[in-house]
């Protein structure tokens, strides 16, 4: 498609938008007031809150169901889900054919161990491999996205022991979040994370994210691995550019170092392509090694590490190894799922959706010019940056039946299903925009 061809689609379809943006109509009303809350919930909570290790700061309620979109907690409130699980539920709640793998493979073979072989496991290291295509030649399966990048950053750990004792480094950027194993949250660069876990694993380097000129200079022959997300999730939605991902692989060429994308959060069609690093059109800027999880089985726990043909066969017996992973229930379900999100028309739905939702958002902004600072992002990855810190916003966006998320620097990640529609995404635009009303409200 020509550039004149794009520009004039995207000029319809700017005009199409404008026509609707007297859409967004504020939603006032607390629909879902933490006060109303009945006890017997709230004396749930506290029962359960006895016997589990407090790590997460949750509100007093408890989710029961969910159906598309939308959550429904023990109360039959519904809340449309701008979550989707941490950009999990790819799929949405309760999909019917999901249901259905995992009642048909439940009553056929559930786990075995990998001392056999399973169909399911091998049908989908085939499936993400040519789906892929080029680079991609091997996968392991594990059991999420934290286990995932543990086995990446072995993997890279023994390229670099192949070559020489000092070649160990590891590079990781600002912002950067991998995950909270003793591995994954050393290459994860908060101090809110790591400081009571010190010391962690020796020989990591954390460069400035998109900053081309310092990567080049952290980037040796003592380096044996680079980590880095190409849309940053928890960092706060933002985009690596693109010459600053094709620096980094021509600097791992010729340093002799494997390039590492973690892509659990921005891949498998959640920015509008395959994988995200794919936005960059720039010849060989692929990795060595990329890691995946979240949507793959659309919440049944799974993850993967997908490999070039060199670090493939770099691994060997014993090596690495998982009980769960590739286990023929999650398996099965990553099949349909995979085969579900990758095919051109669900992508172009993504890529659609995610450009309405950002005009919505961006609409949501001129109304706001002092409080929004930014509306970012790619496909249904979208990032929504403050002024001021929105922690309040989360539960004034719950109380009016809105679940979102925060991320770094200030901003609320956008992250929704991708099955969403436009009509659920002009309603929860609507809650939020409500919320954003009395977010500034509180700031006068």
């Amino acid at each position: 498609m020509s550039y004149l061809t794009r520009l004039g689609q995207f000029q319809i379809l700017k005009r199409s938008y404008a026509v609707s943006s007297n859409l967004i109509q504020p939603v006032k009303q607390l629909t879902h007031p933490d006060d109303k809350i009945p006890q017997s919930t709230l004396d749930q909570v506290e029962e359960y809150s006895k016997y589990t290790v407090n790590t997460y700061a949750r509100p007093s309620i408890i989710m029961k169901r969910g159906q598309g979109s939308y959550l429904f907690d023990t109360n039959d409130r519904p809340y449309l889900d701008f979550t989707a699980g941490i950009a999990v539920n790819a799929l949405g709640h309760s999909d019917p054919e999901v249901a259905q793998v995992l009642y048909d493979q439940a009553r056929t073979l559930v786990h075995t161990s990998n001392l056999y072989y399973n169909t399911n496991a091998g049908e989908l290291a085939k499936l993400i491999v040519e789906t892929t295509g080029g680079w991609a030649k091997k996968l392991f399966l594990a059991n999420s996205g934290t286990e995932a990048n543990e086995g990446a950053l072995k993997f890279a750990r023994k390229w670099g022991h192949q070559q020489s004792s000092d070649k160990y480094q590891i590079v990781c950027f600002t912002h950067a979040f991998h995950g909270r194993s003793l591995g994954a949250l050393s290459v994860t660069p908060n101090p809110k994370y790591q400081k009571v876990f010190e010391p962690l694993l020796p020989g990591v380097v954390t460069c400035p994210y998109n900053d081309t000129e310092r990567a080049l200079e952290m980037i040796t022959d003592k380096t044996c691995g680079v980590i880095l997300e190409p849309v940053q999730g928890e960092g706060g939605v933002h985009p690596a550019a693109p010459e600053f991902l094709k620096a980094i692989r021509d600097q791992c060429n010729k340093t002799n170092s494997l390039l590492i994308f973690d892509e659990i959060q921005c891949g498998l069609s959640r920015t509008g392509k395959l994988w995200a690093h794919q936005h960059v059109d720039l010849e060989g800027c692929t990795p060595d090694i990329l890691t995946m999880a979240k949507p793959l089985a659309n919440g049944v726990p799974i993850g993967a590490i997908l490999t070039s043909e060199k670090v493939g066969n770099l691994i060997k017996l014993g090596d690495h190894g998982t009980t769960f992973g590739g286990n023929p229930l999650s398996s099965a379900v990553a099949l349909n799922v995979l085969k579900r999100i990758t095919t051109p028309e669900f992508i172009a739905s993504v890529n659609e959706k995610g450009e309405y939702l950002a005009f919505l958002l961006k609409q949501l902004q001129s109304k706001y010019p002092n409080l929004i600072k930014e509306v970012r992002g790619k496909g249904l990855m979208l990032g929504v940056e403050f002024q001021h810190d929105p922690t309040p916003l989360i539960k004034m966006a719950r109380e009016r039946g809105l679940l979102i998320v925060t991320a770094g620097c200030q901003t609320v990640r956008i992250i929704p299903p991708l099955t969403i529609s436009k009509e659920e995404a002009l309603e929860g635009v609507n809650k939020l925009a409500g919320a954003v009303d009395e977010f500034a409200a509180t700031l006068k």
